[in-house]
């Protein structure tokens, strides 16, 4: 036996050769019980009246929906929490969250390190003025994504198969059930990495803002799909990757693009230096602020290669010593630089030492 939630009107399915008169349903638990009594024999009934009969059958059913149901954290967080938390005015986080409640659609742009997948989920938690994980919503794109893996597409199922659905889909459900008031966040990590015009096929249409709550048919499913109001969608592109093609006009059309830019002048990494208390520390972040006016300057890179400033953040029960410097400078700055200036030698090997002078002098 299996609960499930309607999630279209009637279809005529001439294609089944039993039951053509159907609706979709996302089937979302099944037990192996008896019905209790005698199952309603029409196709659709409301027995809501039916109390006795509605809370056995939901009795059916609890135990697994509790099992299945994910631990959500509703911690409340604030404005002023998104401000502690990312390193960003207050001005550029006002300009950013009205960005995206009046566009729906925005991508966070910047060089490696400016925490642009931290400062995401804690722009929705901001917004939803808690941590309600369940109305957050977290992909990655690359290469070999598809359609069909975001929307809706036939996959493998043994030996047959059968239509399944992507995030995308189910998150648009979820969303379209609550309150349109009740912001939902799509966050979308390495946006330009993947095919976005093959990713999202006709839905291109329906993420525009003044287009959401219009429906059109699915490529799969014979189903009028509607992407709601209350869905919003945050993408971070990486500026530094030079294998990326840049995303096309008719995407950027749809989206609002935020630069996030090293934060090492910030009032609240000034305030993390200060907590941290070491001077070697102190002195490699203004070698990195010097270094950042070079690469801004080198014509074969831009502001958009600049070295971010959650290389250097931690967690509170880490120790920042002369190891954990060293293995940032070792592991992480260097071949960073080196893959900046690989037709630079010269350039590679006076920053290098720039480097390593400021946690050995």
């Amino acid at each position: 036996m299996g609960r499930g939630v309607v999630e279209s009107d009637y279809i005529f399915d001439d294609e089944r050769e039993e039951y053509k008169h159907t609706r979709q349903v996302n089937w979302t638990h099944f037990v192996e019980e008896t019905h209790p009594g005698q199952a309603v024999q029409k196709t659709l009934t409301d027995i809501t009246p039916y109390t006795d009969y509605v809370e056995k059958l939901e009795a059916l059913f609890l135990e697994e929906i509790e099992e299945d149901e994910p631990e959500i954290d509703y911690t409340s967080y604030t404005q002023e929490d998104f401000l502690t938390d990312v390193y960003m005015s207050e001005k550029q986080y006002n300009t950013l969250k009205e960005l995206l409640l009046r566009k729906k659609n925005v991508i966070l742009q910047g060089a490696p390190g400016v925490g642009k997948t931290f400062a995401a989920k804690r722009l929705a938690f901001s917004i939803m003025e808690k941590k309600d994980t369940s109305r957050v919503k977290v992909v990655q794109f690359h290469q070999s994504y598809s359609y069909e893996d975001f929307v809706r597409g036939w996959r493998p199922d043994g030996e047959k198969f059968e239509l399944g659905r992507g995030p995308f889909y189910d998150f648009c459900k979820l969303a379209e059930v609550d309150d349109e008031n009740v912001p939902y966040f799509f966050i979308i990590d390495e946006i330009n990495r993947g095919n976005l015009s093959k990713i999202f096929g006709e839905l291109l249409m329906l993420i525009e803002g003044d287009k959401r709550g219009d429906s059109i048919r699915l490529l799969y499913g014979k189903e009028d799909f509607t992407v709601p109001k209350n869905v919003h969608i945050i993408g971070m592109m990486n500026t530094a990757d030079r294998s990326l093609a840049m995303i096309d006009y008719a995407l950027r059309r749809r989206f609002a693009f935020f630069d996030l830019s090293p934060a090492f002048q910030s009032d609240g990494f000034k305030a993390y230096r200060e907590s941290i208390g070491n001077s070697k520390f102190d002195n490699l972040i203004a070698v990195v602020e010097k270094l950042n006016d070079d690469i801004s300057k080198d014509t074969s890179l831009g502001n958009g290669f600049r070295i971010g400033h959650s290389y250097f953040c931690v967690e509170k029960d880490v120790n920042i010593d002369d190891d954990w410097l060293s293995d940032v400078v070792k592991y992480e700055l260097v071949p960073l630089l080196k893959e900046y200036w690989f037709d630079e030698p010269s350039k590679f090997e006076n920053w290098s030492k720039q480097l390593w002078s400021a946690i050995n002098g």
